[in-house]
């Protein structure tokens, strides 16, 4: 049977991710428009909807629509705003940050995430993202941005990502030991850092970003 993916969707942001306290009318009318299902691995496409995170290549998830919708909300995005994103995965909150923001720049250190991602935008009329093929561990982007959000986990925080930030600048990461880890909010206020803990998830962490192995004697 044929699914309706418009009412899905509808569904989905209504009976998952508005309940979970994401209440920014910008953020749910994004959630609304760009089709999820278009950035699902095709075999997972009936489930692009899901309250669960959906395996990608590499060992990677994309994660559940409920902290998508979270991330996003925490961003505090205007229309005038420039973002980094680390870790373009999917694409799919690529594509939302387009939506919020006036300049997205993408970063993943796998190539056929950029080039299938690149794909996506391009058939969805996506212009104001720009897609490199990096090792965040190592990079450095030369500007500072509005926003920050990393889409994998670090164990600590990398100071690097702040020092990117512009003043009043937001970051969104998730830090700490799996399974229980804590989605942050750290806003940049003069040369400090205002950090606010806004909920526990799970998700991989970054390449690089993964707590250090102890051995047991």
């Amino acid at each position: 049977m044929p699914i309706d993916f418009q009412q899905a969707r509808f569904a989905m942001v209504e009976q998952q991710v508005r309940p979970w306290d994401v209440l920014d009318p910008r953020v749910l009318e994004t959630l609304m428009s760009v089709h999820r299902e278009d950035f699902v691995p095709p075999r997972h496409r009936k489930l692009a909807f899901a309250d669960l995170p959906l395996p990608l290549e590499h060992g990677e998830v994309m994660m559940k629509p409920v902290v998508e919708g979270r991330m996003l909300q925490a961003m505090s995005l205007a229309a005038e705003d420039e973002v980094l994103e680390i870790g373009t995965g999917s694409g799919f909150v690529t594509a939302c940050l387009a939506a919020l923001a006036r300049e997205v720049v993408s970063i993943d250190r796998h190539t056929d995430f950029i080039e299938r991602t690149r794909g996506r935008l391009l058939a969805e009329g996506i212009t104001n993202v720009r897609l490199e093929c990096v090792d965040v561990f190592g990079w450095q982007p030369g500007r500072q941005f509005d926003a920050i959000c990393v889409t994998g986990a670090v164990a600590l925080d990398p100071e690097q990502f702040g020092a990117w930030l512009k003043p009043g600048g937001r970051l969104f990461v998730i830090h700490g030991q799996s399974p229980v880890q804590e989605a942050l909010r750290i806003t940049r206020r003069g040369e400090g850092f205002h950090r606010e803990s806004l909920f526990e998830t799970d998700v991989p962490y970054l390449h690089g970003a993964a707590p250090a192995p102890h051995f047991a004697f």
